[in-house]
């Protein structure tokens, strides 16, 4: 990192607290990302300030949290520009201070005089960074105009961990790796899973989106949720497009017995209870169930909850249909989740592939003969999807693969692997702003 030569001096800029303090959040989350490891939940709502926030300000500086954690390498080639002498290898905080600052200005594009303003001060307001404050006030002004080239050129793969770039590049190739990390390097659509019989066009006309090939409904800006129409009713629920696919495979008619493992949040298992199927829902925390519960309860559907831990659990009785979302490294969700790469490391792949297989001979031995098995995870990687099936159809000798068609995957036939297993990827559909990476199998027993 670079200094800036000093400039003539510039009187410090007034901030109001209000508008330093979804700012100062922010800066707090970034720093538990990328330092810690913390999931980015986590870091913004440990701030003592999160719960008196309104909704706007969280909103704004979750944004600004997010820009950073997708594009911190980005943002470095761009301050680069401005910058001629190196900071101190110590000076985390300020450094910080001006990726969060260059974000807002290159990403978010707020004017230079809300952003600016508000980030030198908040550099003068800790002692340890406010010799900084006049730099701040030159770099963060000059970024946009000699800097945003150089963000624009920045490879998307550098703003990974080195570890999993160098991961995907080998599983998929370059240039596929690349457009992964393109599709993940910008904010996420809105998509919304119906329940039956809901208009969803004329829904999707009402809020400015469209209905996917796959049913799902899809805006480009998510905004506030619980504003839009149909809400409070529970007409709908946010689910991405490549998550709805596991349940939907499944194929479950009305009054099948089915179990939902792994089930919160629980899209799952309202996609499951809304087909008339009686459904048992089961995860081993309560705080997450507790989730799956309001979910219910605000669509009006209905499923059995149960706590437990989906390796122990014993169905009441054997289930004609099962769907394991197993636990997984989510490498496939950054999209939606920029955190995650920072918070795993290479041998936590193995030790989930190992709790994988568990869950998968557990969950097989539920089924009653002819009964069917989806498993998915939200991964990109192998170990926990293609290899993970691949060994247990090996020791498993009354389990087979039933192939899933081109037809039940309309416009996603990209996604169907030879031997009828799903692989979606984060850069598929990228023209219509792209969806998670999941890999589903669905198997039957007998």
């Amino acid at each position: 990192m670079t200094e800036m030569r000093k400039g003539p001096h510039r009187p410090e800029p007034k901030s109001s607290t209000k508008n330093l303090m979804p700012r100062g959040t922010a800066l707090g989350a970034v720093e538990g990302v990328l330092a810690k490891g913390v999931p980015l939940d986590g870091a913004l709502a440990g701030r003592p300030e999160w719960k008196r926030m309104e909704p706007r300000d969280r909103a704004f500086a979750r944004a600004i949290a997010s820009a950073v954690i997708r594009r911190p390498i980005a943002l470095d080639a761009a301050l680069m520009q401005v910058l001629d002498k190196p900071l101190p290898d110590e000076e985390i905080k300020a450094h910080l201070i001006l990726r969060c600052g260059a974000a807002e200005r290159l990403i978010l594009e707020t004017p230079a005089h809300a952003a600016v303003d508000a980030w030198v001060s908040l550099m003068a307001q800790d002692p340890n960074t406010a010799r900084f404050k006049n730099l701040a006030n030159a770099v963060l002004r000059r970024v946009v105009d000699q800097g945003k080239g150089a963000f624009l050129d920045s490879d998307p793969l550098e703003d990974l961990p080195d570890w999993l770039a160098e991961r995907w590049v080998e599983t998929y190739g370059e240039p596929v790796a690349r457009a992964i990390a393109i599709a993940r390097s910008v904010p996420p659509t809105l998509d919304l899973t119906a329940k039956p019989g809901f208009d969803a066009q004329s829904f999707a006309d009402e809020i400015g989106a469209k209905v996917l090939e796959t049913g799902t409904i899809r805006r480009p800006d998510i905004g506030a949720v619980d504003g839009l129409p149909g809400f409070e009713a529970g007409d709908w629920w946010v689910q991405d497009v490549a998550a709805a696919l596991p349940a939907r495979l499944l194929n479950v008619r009305a009054g099948e017995k089915v179990a939902d493992l792994c089930a919160a949040p629980g899209g799952k298992t309202l996609q499951l209870a809304a087909t008339g199927a009686s459904v048992i829902a089961v995860d081993a925390s309560p705080k997450r169930l507790k989730r799956l519960a309001e979910n219910l309860e605000r669509t009006k559907l209905n499923a059995e909850i149960v706590t437990a831990d989906v390796a122990d659990w014993t169905a009441p009785e054997p289930m004609d249909a099962i769907l394991l979302d197993a636990p997984c490294s989510a490498t496939g969700t950054l999209r939606r989740r920029p955190d995650a790469a920072w918070a795993k490391e290479p041998g936590d792949i193995a030790n989930l592939a190992d709790i994988q297989r568990r869950l998968l001979d557990a969950s097989f031995a539920q089924l009653k003969p002819g009964g069917r098995l989806v498993y998915c995870t939200c991964s990109l990687e192998l170990e926990e999807g293609e290899d993970q099936i691949a060994a247990f159809l090996e020791r498993t000798p009354d389990a087979r693969l039933d192939p899933v068609t081109a037809d039940e995957l309309p416009g996603l036939k990209e996604a169907l692997r030879p031997d009828g297993a799903v692989r979606t990827r984060p850069d598929m559909w990228d023209e219509r702003g792209g969806m998670d990476g999941f890999y589903i199998a669905r198997i039957v027993k007998g």
